[in-house]
C-alpha cells in the first residue's frame, strides 16, 4: 500500500468549515467579530482556529496580547481560502451552466450613492431577460470594492479608483462633476454674488479621498486654489454622511452635482462658486479577468461593456456646466 503524501492527507482531513472560520477571523480582525459574523460562541471560534493550525502544522494568526495579525503562512492561506470559497459558491452555477441557462448570483460592490442611468438601464434590461439570475448590491468604500474584486469575492465593482491592484481591469463607466455646497444653517446659504475668494478660510467637510494624489485629488486642488484647504472639520467615506454634515451647517463640502439635483431644487443645499470649470471625477467598472464567471456574471459584464462602447463619454458625463 502506497504511503499518502502530506498534501493528500491535508486534502482528505481538512474541513471547509475550518477555512470558513479562518476567513471570518481574517476579515473581522478579532475572535469577537468573527463569532458575531458566524453566529458562534467565541470559544468555538478559537477552537476551530486551533484545529486548523493543527491540521496545517503552523501558526496562522499571531494573537499575543494587544495583537491580532496574520502570520506569513496565514496570509498565504488567506489567498487560497478565498479561492476555495469562490469555487464553492459557484458549484450550483456550474450545474445550471451545463443546461445553457443564464442563471447565477451576481455580487456588485458599489461606492456610496452611485447614480448612473446607463448602469440602471443595463441592469433593468438584463433582469427582465434573465429572471433566473439573482443579485447582491453591497455599498462600501471604493478601496474595499476594488479589493473585493481583486480577491474574486465580488463579480463587479463600481467605484472610484484610488489604486488599481494587479489583476483588476477598470473601464471608465461615467464621469461626474463636483461642486461646492452649503446647507440652510450655513451663513453663506442664499448668497448670489459671492466671489470665489469669499470661500477662503471657510470650514470644510469632505470625503476621506479628498487629498492630493487620491481619487478626489482634483477636488483637493480646487479647495486649495480657493484657500479652503486648512480647516477640514468633518470627513466620511460615504456620500450620504458628507451630505448630512453639509446640511447640518458643519461646513462647506463637495458633492457630485447630478446626485444632489433634487436637494438643490428643494432648498436643502445651496451651490457655491465656482460654477464653471468644475473638477471632474471618473467612476469605473472594475472586474477581474481571471475570475471564472457564472453565466449571469459573464452576460451582465458583456452587456455593460457593450453599452460603454455604444455610448459616447459625453453622454456618460453628468453634471457638467
Amino acid at each position: 500500500m502506497s504511503r499518502i503524501s502530506a498534501p493528500e492527507r491535508l486534502a482528505r482531513d481538512l474541513d471547509w468549515n475550518l477555512l470558513r472560520v479562518f476567513l471570518a477571523l481574517a476579515e473581522a480582525g478579532s475572535v469577537t467579530g468573527a463569532a458575531e459574523r458566524l453566529s458562534l460562541k467565541q470559544p468555538s471560534v478559537s477552537a476551530a482556529l486551533k484545529r486548523l493550525e493543527d491540521r496545517v502544522g503552523t501558526r496562522l494568526i499571531d494573537r499575543a496580547r494587544g495583537r491580532f495579525q496574520l502570520t506569513a503562512p496565514g496570509l498565504r492561506l488567506l489567498d487560497e481560502a478565498r479561492e476555495v470559497e469562490a469555487a464553492i459558491l459557484r458549484l450550483a452555477d456550474r450545474i445550471t451552466e451545463a443546461e445553457g441557462q443564464v442563471t447565477g448570483h451576481v455580487t456588485i460592490a458599489l461606492a456610496s450613492h452611485v447614480v448612473c442611468p446607463l448602469f440602471d438601464r443595463v441592469l433593468a434590461g438584463f433582469s427582465a431577460d434573465h429572471p433566473g439570475a439573482s443579485f447582491s448590491l453591497e455599498v462600501m468604500t471604493s478601496r474595499e470594492a476594488v479589493a473585493l474584486v481583486a480577491a474574486r469575492r465580488a463579480s463587479l465593482a463600481i467605484c472610484l479608483l484610488p489604486l488599481r491592484p494587479a489583476g483588476v481591469v477598470a473601464d471608465l463607466l461615467y464621469r461626474e462633476s463636483f461642486a461646492l455646497f452649503c446647507g440652510r444653517r450655513h451663513p453663506l446659504y442664499g448668497s448670489r454674488s459671492l466671489p470665489p475668494e469669499g470661500l477662503a478660510g471657510q470650514a470644510v467637510v469632505s470625503f476621506q479621498t479628498d487629498r492630493e494624489g487620491d481619487a478626489l485629488g482634483e477636488v483637493t486642488a480646487l479647495r486649495r486654489r480657493l484657500g479652503m484647504g486648512e480647516r477640514v472639520v468633518g470627513s466620511s467615506a460615504h456620500l450620504e454622511e458628507v451630505r448630512r454634515m453639509i446640511e447640518a451647517g458643519i461646513g462647506i463640502g463637495p458633492l457630485p452635482l447630478h446626485v444632489v439635483a433634487r436637494d438643490l431644487a428643494e432648498g436643502r443645499l445651496w451651490q457655491l462658486p465656482p460654477y464653471r470649470g468644475l473638477p471632474q471625477v471618473d467612476v469605473y467598472l472594475c472586474h477581474a479577468p481571471a475570475l471564472r464567471r457564472n453565466p449571469a456574471e459573464a452576460e451582465l459584464l458583456a452587456r455593460l461593456q457593450a453599452a460603454l462602447v455604444a455610448t459616447p463619454l459625453g453622454d456618460r458625463t453628468y453634471g457638467a456646466a
